[in-house]
Order: structure tokens, then C-alpha cells, then sequence
């Protein structure tokens, strides 16, 4: 199930990696052919830019791809080590679930409420905040579904 989500989440971040550059590439035709750029593209680039990074965090966290300073570990024995991993995953899901995604489905929830929506596309903005709560169900998953391995090296 793991690798068919990360496939999954790897092809998707790829279509949306293209679909920036395209629109960057008709951004600057439309400035610099036409003589005026298209309103939209601009917004749709920076759209896409938040849904690249956010899942992409979320993608380099199931692929243990993320930043980690690991001084402590190496030095502790097989048995604290995994307990400080435990520790570690646990605080990441704690973290993780308040912010991402209780946070992420209030912002959604208030966006809608308040009926925010982009001043080009006209995208209500619970579209684009949408990410945030998914990216964390994500990390969440990827965090729990993670072997433990001692002292890594």
C-alpha cells in the first residue's frame, strides 16, 4: 500500500511540477510576445508552487528524505536508540496532527465560511488550503507506517 501511495504521490507532484512550468513558459510569452502577461498565470504558478511544497514535504518525509541532524542516536545502544526514534515519531504525529491537520482543516473551514476566493482564478481558497491537512494525513501515515531502525548508518 506504501509504495503504491508514494508512486501515486510522486506522478502527482511531477503533473503539477509540469503544469508550472508550463504556465511560467506561457507566463512569460504572453508578457513578452503579446506585450501583456495573462492575469491568471501568475496566481496559478504560485498556486501550484504551495501544493509542490507542501507535498513535497510530505513526500520527502515518507522517503526519509527530510532534514535530520542525528549526533545523539549513534552514540545511545540499540534498545534507547529505538526508544528515542519512538519518541521522536511520536512527537512529529503530535505535531503534525495539531498543526497540519486540525490547523489545515480549520483554515479550510474558515476560508469557506468567510467564501475566500483567488482574485484571478476565482479558486475558492479552501481549494488551495486544502493541502495543508493532506500533506499532514500523509506524514502522519508515512511516520506510522515507518520502520525503526537502530542507529542507521
Amino acid at each position: 500500500m506504501r509504495e503504491k501511495i508514494d508512486s501515486y504521490l510522486g506522478a502527482f507532484l511531477t503533473i503539477l511540477m509540469a503544469l508550472m512550468t508550463l504556465d511560467v513558459l506561457w507566463g512569460v510569452f504572453t508578457r513578452y510576445a503579446l506585450g501583456s502577461q495573462a492575469s491568471w498565470s501568475e496566481e496559478l504558478a504560485r498556486f501550484l508552487l504551495i501544493w509542490i511544497g507542501i507535498l513535497g514535504a510530505a513526500y520527502a518525509s515518507g522517503q526519509k528524505m527530510h532534514l535530520a541532524i542525528d549526533l545523539l542516536s549513534p552514540k545511545l545502544s540499540d534498545a534507547k536508540a529505538r526508544n528515542l526514534a519512538l519518541l521522536i515519531k511520536s512527537l512529529i504525529i503530535l505535531f503534525v496532527f495539531v498543526v497540519l491537520v486540525v490547523g489545515g482543516f480549520r483554515l479550510i473551514y474558515i476560508s469557506q465560511v468567510l467564501g475566500q476566493t483567488s482574485p484571478a482564478l476565482r479558486l475558492p481558497m479552501s481549494v488551495v488550503y486544502a493541502v495543508v491537512p493532506i500533506s499532514g494525513l500523509l506524514i502522519i501515515y508515512y511516520k506510522l507506517t515507518e520502520k525503526t531502525v537502530p542507529n542507521p548508518q
